[in-house]
């Protein structure tokens, strides 16, 4: 077994973005990780993008598609350029995978998930045998990966690392049915973009070995991550439209935007720079601390 450390450094202009998934409107969890993208990008004199993922359809809630925009402009939290939607992207994505198999580094699978069940789940080489050819029933495209552990330095939660082929197996990069995965649509979207530092929540942390090694297949500079520790709900569930969070009330962005910072122990503003969101944000920036962020493996705060 071999061990891959990543170095994350880059003397680019900073690049970051916030790419929400329009499953449900923005809630404070949301808010949390927009906030922190922003502040880390601005505090930095950099830009700061908006992303709309959309590419999964059936789980997508139209309302919200045209909402999230809208939350996000009444915290004052304005992004440079144009939004980009995912969905409009499938070119893009489709040279990539024929890059990928250009160098072949895809194999067409026609391994069922039950099948997988056998095996943990992980598909490890099942059927590298097939051709697209000999692949008579729809298939989706895997990216093999070596026994091998990938390893990165968070910004907050230190070195973080596994092996891909023991807890994730041979990556989909464009499914059965179709769709092109998330994990390369957001590698090639970061790169297309030139985003060099990407901060988002705890829970996408264990996606990062493999967006490493994906970027690496691709010839990609990698960027630089900030995980966030997230805000639970009292069952201790990540707040999301399944565990019905509840929508930012439009109506208290000054204190939504405070309570965001409180649970970021972020350095307060005073009272009298509170009445406006814009105060706030001015403050926050000059003020941005990466390490008094909490580091809650848990994300419960």
């Amino acid at each position: 077994m071999r061990l891959r450390a990543v170095n994350l450094l880059t003397e680019k202009p900073y690049t970051g973005r916030f790419a929400p998934t329009p499953t449900g409107p923005l809630h404070q969890g949301s808010l949390v990780a927009a906030l922190a993208s922003y502040l880390d990008a601005h505090h930095h004199h950099g830009k700061w993008l908006l992303r709309m993922e959309d590419l999964d359809p059936p789980r997508e809630d139209k309302a919200a598609r045209e909402l999230i925009p809208q939350q996000l402009l009444a915290h004052d939290l304005k992004w440079h350029g144009d939004m980009e939607y995912q969905s409009h992207n499938g070119q893009r994505y489709g040279d990539a995978l024929a890059q990928l198999k250009h160098s072949q580094l895809l194999f067409p699978c026609t391994c069922s998930r039950k099948m997988l069940a056998q095996h943990s789940g992980l598909h490890q080489g099942n059927c590298h045998s097939l051709t697209a050819q000999q692949a008579d029933t729809p298939h989706a495209w895997r990216l093999p990966v070596n026994d091998e552990t990938w390893s990165f330095q968070d910004q907050v939660y230190g070195d973080y690392g596994h092996n891909l082929l023991t807890t994730v197996g041979d990556q989909v990069l464009k499914r059965k049915d179709g769709p092109y995965a998330y994990q390369l649509a957001v590698v090639v979207d970061d790169e297309h973009a030139g985003i060099n530092h990407v901060v988002r929540g705890l829970d996408l942390l264990d996606n990062t070995p493999r967006q490493l090694y994906l970027m690496a297949c691709l010839n990609y500079d990698a960027p630089r991550y900030l995980h966030l520790p997230l805000i639970l709900n009292p069952q201790g569930q990540k707040l999301s439209k399944q565990n019905q969070a509840r929508a930012l009330d439009l109506t208290t962005t000054q204190q939504n935007l405070l309570d965001a910072l409180r649970f970021l122990n972020q350095p307060l503003p005073p009272t009298e720079l509170t009445r406006h969101n814009q105060q706030i944000l001015n403050w926050a920036i000059t003020h941005w601390s990466v390490p008094s962020i909490p580091t809650s493996q848990a994300g419960l705060i």
